[in-house]
């Protein structure tokens, strides 16, 4: 399932069993597969919890799980399952004072979320705005250890009108950063390399054919 600019009312279904889902795309020459619990993004609890540790026995390839993660527990618990990477967004943002234990228990496999609509940070599912800077927000990350983001601009996510390229740049010269929210194209792709990104997450334009798997790896690899 995906949303449209994080919206809960505007829901796209593209498959019933997400693990099939997984065993397709890694099928199809993925590297790495990202997952969220929506549910938990907005409720804070993972109510797809079971699901989500199927896939990770499902598949081979390195799987980056967000959504609901809102104790360092519950991530040690997703890397025990098969989890490579754990991605946390409204714990880092409402309790910023935690982050160092955070980094100091997870360290490489600690990813933060930067969700954000008009270039401030939302949580909660992104139903939720704060008043946190995206770019400084990111350099407050980058002092408390954090390596490496996921940025959103939530008002292009599942849009297809292409990726914030400018603020990817800008967050791409604090820590490492993957672009996400809006990417439809090869181009898009290509602009984001070229902004710094190390990767990109892409699902609507893949589930609905705007591009396939082989020519996004073509570009990136």
């Amino acid at each position: 399932m995906r949303l449209v600019q994080g919206d809960f009312e505007r829901e796209k279904r593209y498959a019933d069993d997400p693990v099939e889902m997984a065993r397709h795309w890694e099928a199809q020459g993925a590297q790495r597969l990202h997952v969220v619990d929506l549910d938990g993004a907005r409720d804070g609890v993972r109510t797809n919890a079971a699901v989500i540790a199927r896939l990770l026995k499902a598949v081979r390839v390195p799987v980056q799980v967000g959504g609901g993660i809102r104790a360092i527990d519950t991530a040690r618990s997703l890397l025990e399952d098969g989890a490579d990477r754990v991605v946390i967004g409204t714990a880092a943002a409402e309790q910023p004072e935690t982050l160092a234990a955070w980094t100091d228990e997870l360290g490489e496999h600690l990813v933060v979320g930067v969700d954000a609509r008009d270039g401030k940070v939302a949580t909660h599912g992104w139903l939720t705005a704060t008043d946190l800077d995206v770019v400084s927000w990111c350099e407050t990350l980058a002092r408390q250890g954090v390596k490496r983001v996921v940025y959103t601009d939530v008002s292009r996510d599942g849009l297809l009108t292409g990726p914030n390229v400018e603020t990817t740049r800008q967050v791409a010269n604090v820590l490492r950063v993957i672009g996400s929210g809006g990417v439809s194209s090869l181009e898009h792709l290509r602009a984001l390399a070229g902004a710094g990104a190390e990767g990109a997450i892409v699902g609507t334009a893949l589930y609905e054919g705007r591009l396939t798997l082989q020519e996004a790896l073509a570009v990136t690899c």
